[in-house]
């Protein structure tokens, strides 16, 4: 028997098991505060557990659903479901609750588990200072209450790792006499959407080492889609693997006032979201072709290292102005240009037409 999420053709066997109408189900699995597990025998879909959003007054997901066989199965998959969610424990229909397992030893193991921790977090502490008075940074950009809130609750859940942090907000003063691997956090990426209610807007973290990003973690937290990855091990979207894809789409920076945003060669559609970390994660889960902001001033590290790293453990190509790898500095102020495309082919064609 295996147990795993749910896919489009699970739902109708998946629908049987649990009583619940079709159209419910398919709303539970498109929902990505929701996961629906099925437990999977001789082809056939045995069992079916549906774990909802967690609660951040207590920490917990529930089970709000566990039907048919291989209930153990379900339920450990459900805990497994629920820190991916960024819970710390999972209560069941019946009985007491379940804590999640354990994240691996390793670095990257344990930034991922945190950084889904930090976004949930995050997310509540945005939602909560909203409203709350609008400044100007000396670059410009806008600087609401909610930024520092969230930088203030992320700081908190990975001092855990004892790591180097910067943020938008804040730098640690380590990061100036280490070559260690460091944490780069962005607590809210597209400030202007946010306040306009004009979504996405996101939080977003990534792990450097050796100036590459290894690991990153985005939150979506105007829809609650989150995307994660790590280089060499995978990249995954609400909990599904995802790879680039070459197509037609690409997505941009909002230009300066006055610029204009043309559709590059080979492209036939032009997205602006206006956040960052979502659009690299469009390439990296194969809903756009391309990203870039060669023909513009440049972007900051905190707005794309979490994002690079969903992108890398996706397999997608990152290149600077010059051809070459993109090596990252934790320096907040510095101005980056690149190109992050599903394939080499489509960043080198890209980079041509912008000498």
């Amino acid at each position: 028997m295996s147990v795993r999420l749910a896919g489009p053709d699970d739902l109708a066997a998946a629908q049987e098991v649990l009583g619940a109408s079709g159209t419910a189900l398919a709303r539970m699995a498109s929902r990505p505060d929701l996961r629906v597990v099925v437990a999977v025998e001789g082809g056939e879909v045995v069992g079916v557990a549906v774990v909802g959003p967690p609660r951040l007054d207590d920490d917990e997901a529930e089970v709000v659903a566990l039907r048919g066989r291989g209930q153990d199965g379900l339920v450990a998959e459900a805990a497994r479901q629920a820190a991916d969610l960024g819970a710390l424990r999972v209560r069941m229909p019946v009985g007491p609750w379940v804590p999640v397992p354990p994240a691996g030893d390793d670095l990257v193991d344990r930034f991922l588990r945190l950084a889904a921790r930090a976004g949930l977090l995050a997310s509540g502490t945005i939602g909560a200072a909203a409203g709350g008075p609008v400044s100007r940074k000396p670059d410009g950009s806008v600087s609401i209450d909610a930024d520092a809130a969230a930088d203030r609750v992320a700081t908190e859940v990975f001092a855990e790792l004892d790591v180097a942090l910067l943020s938008e907000e804040h730098a640690d003063p380590a990061l100036a006499r280490s070559d260690a691997p460091w944490i780069v956090v962005d607590p809210l990426d597209g400030t202007g959407n946010f306040l306009a209610g004009l979504p996405p807007w996101a939080f977003s973290a990534g792990l450097v080492a050796g100036g590459r990003v290894v690991a990153g973690f985005v939150m979506d937290m105007a829809s609650g889609r989150r995307w994660s990855g790590a280089a060499g091990r995978g990249a995954w979207r609400d909990g599904r693997p995802i790879r680039p894809r070459p197509g037609s789409t690409t997505v941009v920076p909002t230009p300066p006032p006055g610029a204009a945003a043309p559709v590059p060669e080979g492209s036939r559609r032009l997205r602006i979201t206006g956040c960052t970390a979502v659009d690299l994660c469009l390439v990296a889960d194969g809903s756009a072709a391309v990203w870039h902001d060669l023909d513009r001033a440049g972007t900051h590290v905190h707005d794309v290292a979490g994002a690079l790293g969903v992108l890398a453990g996706a397999g997608g190509v990152v290149l600077g102005p010059d051809g070459e790898d993109l090596p990252l500095r934790p320096d907040t102020g510095a101005l980056i240009r690149f190109v992050a495309a599903a394939d080499d082919d489509t960043a080198r064609r890209l980079l041509a037409a912008h000498p």
